[in-house]
């Protein structure tokens, strides 16, 4: 199975980086578990114009259709998608397996992702109710599939 995450924008934090590549490695018995960037399309600073935004992640949507696999199944993570318990992430996980051999997660830019994207994709994810800086959600998401695959093996980190 390959985990894919395509990511709109570098994260230059060096701990966030740090935590997302420990959680890669201890991935590897698992999966393959690859991290894409994305290009972040540039907005003015303090720039709220809702056609400047809707235009940028229109551009980014380009960019990341280009690196979807033809065959995966597309989980866009978004404010509006459905939350799941650990557990039940182990087993959408599980059943995904069975189907696919890649699953594609997409994290958009601080502006989100483009919404003809979002309906393009196969499943809406939520993290939580709270809001998160976008650039935290690598580690985040890095971890709860390493905690999905550890409940799916019947190993003791979930406890």
């Amino acid at each position: 199975m390959t985990i894919l995450v395509l990511h709109v924008g570098d994260g230059k934090e060096d701990y966030l980086l740090e935590a997302e590549k420990e959680y890669i490695k201890r991935l590897k018995p698992f999966c393959v578990y690859k991290s894409v960037l994305i290009k972040e399309e540039k907005l003015p600073d303090n720039e709220e114009n809702e056609v400047l935004i809707a235009k940028a992640l229109e551009k980014e949507a380009e960019r990341i259709r280009q690196k979807l696999p033809k065959r995966c199944y597309k989980v866009a993570l978004c404010v509006e998608g459905k939350q799941l318990s650990s557990e039940k992430f182990a087993d959408f996980i599980k059943e995904k397996q069975s189907e696919y051999s890649e699953i594609a997660f997409i994290i958009g830019s601080s502006h989100g992702l483009d919404g003809r994207l979002k309906a393009e994709c196969d499943f809406r994810l939520s993290l939580s109710e709270m809001t998160f800086p976008h650039r935290l959600t690598r580690p985040i998401l890095a971890e709860q599939v390493y905690r999905a695959f550890s409940i799916i093996a019947g190993k003791k980190y979930h406890k």
